[in-house]
């Protein structure tokens, strides 16, 4: 096996474009080179309109949607450590009873896995629950 140089080559030319003289030493062009005239900018095909895209944008894969509505969960639950430990250290906090009535109202949506839908339902209502021993009781 015989291997070339990057100068060298390998037995086979080609027939077509310019070929060198030793006179001239310069760069020419060929005929089909010089014909060729630069075009103007076209515009891009095939792209859709602003709708689209933005229908494009607001798309979620059920993976993502999963994962979503998990940290929806974890969020809740830390929430209700928090509450816990403020129980345990007689510090209610006004404010840890407002995140979780907001925490509520993100709970109610579904995911569309059953599975998770199954325990975010729990988390909800053991937040509904927490919520309503803790609020004032209208007379």
């Amino acid at each position: 096996m015989r291997i070339y140089g990057p100068n060298q080559t390998n037995g086979t030319s080609s027939s077509s474009g310019t070929r060198r003289t030793a006179a001239s030493g310069g760069f020419s062009l060929g005929e089909s080179a010089a014909a060729a005239r630069p075009q103007g900018a076209q515009a891009a095909s095939g792209i859709g309109g602003l709708d689209t895209l933005l229908a494009l944008q607001g798309f979620e894969d059920a993976g993502e949607r999963r994962k979503r509505f998990a940290r929806r969960g974890r969020s809740a639950l830390d929430l209700l450590d928090e509450l816990k430990a403020e129980l345990l250290s007689a510090d209610l906090r006004t404010t840890t009873l407002a995140k979780l009535q907001d925490m509520l109202g993100e709970l109610t949506e579904k995911s569309g896995t059953p599975g998770l839908d199954d325990v975010l339902g729990e988390i909800e209502l053991r937040v509904a629950v927490e919520i309503a021993k803790r609020m004032p009781k209208a007379a």
